[in-house]
């Protein structure tokens, strides 16, 4: 969709930014506190002192109730995570990049929710050329996601990515619009 893309225009129109994925990378890396807790679950997928995200995923796709246990591992720390960055964090404007946030219900601890959006051939292409996901495990994790229609309509805003000017022109327009409201409070 370009979500890490619009979360990067974020951050350089004045924002403070922080990615769940990212968050999840350092709870897995060598020291991440998950690693204790899903070498005890899952010993398999712990190599080197830290998280095997390749042995990870094969584990989900082989047994259908691993990935309830390593959500429940994981979604605690990443919660973790973000309220320690929204303590530390300087900036009026806050954006989370959160792949599920309407899956998961967290758009409920939200002040405003942004869909980025695009059409799903543009979508499958970029996904695909970066090659590291294959069709099967593109569609196995659109099966787990609300349509995109219904998040675009759940949501505030809704970023088209179909261009750079115009995601950044999007973006420009609804921070403008978060400092007019936040002026006002």
């Amino acid at each position: 969709m370009g979500k890490s893309t619009t979360a990067r225009l974020f951050a350089e129109a004045g924002c403070a930014v922080w990615d769940a994925d990212a968050a999840v990378h350092r709870l897995y890396g060598v020291g991440g506190a998950a690693v204790p807790l899903i070498s005890e679950q899952f010993p398999e997928a712990v190599k080197a002192g830290q998280v095997d995200r390749s042995a990870l995923k094969a584990l989900i796709a082989k047994e259908s109730a691993a990935l309830a246990g390593l959500e429940a591992i994981v979604h605690p720390l990443v919660q973790e995570d973000r309220a320690h960055f929204m303590k530390e964090a300087k900036q009026d404007i806050g954006v989370f990049d959160i792949p599920l946030l309407f899956e998961t219900g967290g758009d409920a601890e939200m002040d405003g929710t942004a869909c980025v959006s695009v059409s799903r051939e543009t979508q499958r292409a970029r996904v695909l050329a970066r090659g590291t996901m294959t069709v099967a495990d593109l569609e196995r994790i659109l099966a787990r996601q609300i349509p995109n229609e219904d998040k675009c309509t759940r949501a505030d805003w809704v970023i088209e990515t179909d261009t750079m000017e115009h995601a950044r022109a999007q973006v420009q327009a609804i921070v403008a619009e978060i400092e007019e409201t936040l002026s006002h409070a």
